[in-house]
């Protein structure tokens, strides 16, 4: 499956700043006839193919809405999500809830929204951003939370094949946003990773892994786990969430 921007109606989630602020503008530099760009406070945009929607993807009635103002969206960048600072596997239930209910339940749930929008318009293509955190043992909520949203991620892809929707995960490392200030380590651009990604999706991938350090963890999981855990513990050594 090979598809072009050019033309495409783009809908992004979290696109006020940081990955998904980048995901309107290379659309935008793409092609795109037209980019939804959502949050929960939108940016301004100067350019005329830009329509904001003030959107919180923990709230259906704001899902609803949406997918009612953007019938059109052939599309779906899946960006939004959290990381809270102090976040911890161990730490209030309260919390996790919280991450869950961005990162897995409403990613999850706008994708769902969507899916008959695409099937609309000819199958379109949903993308998850997830993380190679989903794969390492980092010890936060985040990470659970983008590992199940991986293995959800997989079952969209067999649960909506017949109506020909391309699903595709984006798995990265540290990337270079606001998200990621307070860690000093290094990290990738958050445009190389949009390019990847728009590459991934005109290349009719299934799942994009957008830096080396995706790469690195995707090859080893194959490795016995009295091997791969080991390793993963070196890995996050100076790594305090």
């Amino acid at each position: 499956m090979k598809q072009s921007l050019e033309g495409r109606t783009v809908f992004v989630t979290g696109a006020s700043g940081g990955l998904g602020e980048k995901f309107v503008e290379q659309a935008l530099e793409r092609g795109a006839r037209k980019v939804y760009a959502t949050a929960r406070n939108p940016k301004h945009w100067t350019d005329a193919r830009v329509q904001t929607i003030s959107l919180d993807i923990t709230s259906s009635g704001d899902i609803a809405r949406a997918m009612n103002a953007a019938p059109d969206v052939d599309l779906l960048i899946n960006n939004a999500g959290i990381a809270p600072a102090g976040d911890s596997i161990t730490g209030p239930a309260d919390e996790l809830r919280r991450i869950f209910e961005t990162n897995f339940f409403g990613t999850l749930a706008l994708a769902n929204a969507f899916a008959p929008v695409l099937a609309a318009n000819g199958g379109g293509t949903l993308l998850n951003i997830l993380s190679a955190a989903a794969w390492i043992s980092v010890p936060t909520g985040y990470a659970a939370s983008k590992a199940a949203m991986w293995s959800a991620t997989n079952s969209l892809r067999v649960a909506l094949k017949s109506q020909h929707t391309q699903v595709i995960g984006l798995l990265v490392g540290m990337v270079d946003t606001p998200m990621t200030a307070r860690w000093d380590i290094p990290k990738v651009s958050a445009l190389s990773v949009v390019e990847k990604a728009y590459e991934g999706i005109a290349n009719g991938s299934i799942e994009i892994l957008a830096d080396d350090s995706a790469h690195e963890l995707k090859s080893r999981l194959s490795v016995k786990g009295e091997e791969l855990y080991p390793w993963m513990d070196e890995q996050l050594q100076g790594f305090v969430p």
